[in-house]
């Protein structure tokens, strides 16, 4: 029997330009421009364990199954943070309201005082699978690591969700055209 981590990461052969020869490509400026035209949410990933405690903030989060329980996250395959979730075999997902704009930019890389990636700058709780979760996120998602897929220059990690927390509380935290935003009306 194969398993869902040994499904995911079988080889599928994703399409690229060379894949097919008749279909031109674009150029990567043109794809990132229309891409930022697109509303998404803001989050921090974390892991912690005998790999070191990692953050980044992501806009790349989605829903993959319900059941069971899973999502994806796409990261930088260039970043630490993807070995750290692989090695240490948890993440979590921490949904940011939109008072969170600046902590977004710490885990960014862009802090605005002090040194990024900095996780005394708000308070966390650990989740049953070992990662960090913002205590003030408006959803958070304890996960253990399911399965990874590279996809061109990103790994696309697949956490099963063992745990969730929501706030009744705060906007979320939207980028769209490289600028944060909220939902002010939802």
């Amino acid at each position: 029997m194969i398993s869902f981590a040994q499904e995911i990461n079988r080889p599928v052969g994703l399409i690229t330009e060379e894949s097919d020869p008749r279909l031109p490509g674009v150029p990567r400026d043109a794809f990132t421009d229309a891409m930022a035209r697109a509303v998404n949410g803001v989050a921090i990933v974390t892991t912690d364990g005998a790999l070191g405690r990692w953050g980044l903030t992501v806009s790349s989060v989605a829903s993959v199954s319900a059941d069971p329980p899973l999502l994806l996250v796409a990261i930088s395959r260039k970043s630490p943070v993807v070995q750290a979730v692989r090695g240490n075999g948890s993440l979590g997902v921490s949904l940011l309201s939109a008072e969170h704009a600046s902590l977004a930019d710490n885990f960014a890389g862009r802090a605005d005082d002090g040194l990024p990636f900095d996780f005394d700058l708000a308070e966390w709780f650990r989740g049953a699978a070992g990662s960090p979760l913002l205590t003030a996120a408006t959803a958070g998602f304890d996960c253990q690591l399911a399965g990874a897929v590279e996809a061109g220059s990103h790994t696309i990690l697949f956490g099963r969700v063992v745990g969730v927390r929501t706030s009744p509380q705060g906007r979320p935290l939207l980028y769209t055209r490289r600028a944060y935003g909220s939902a002010g009306t939802l």
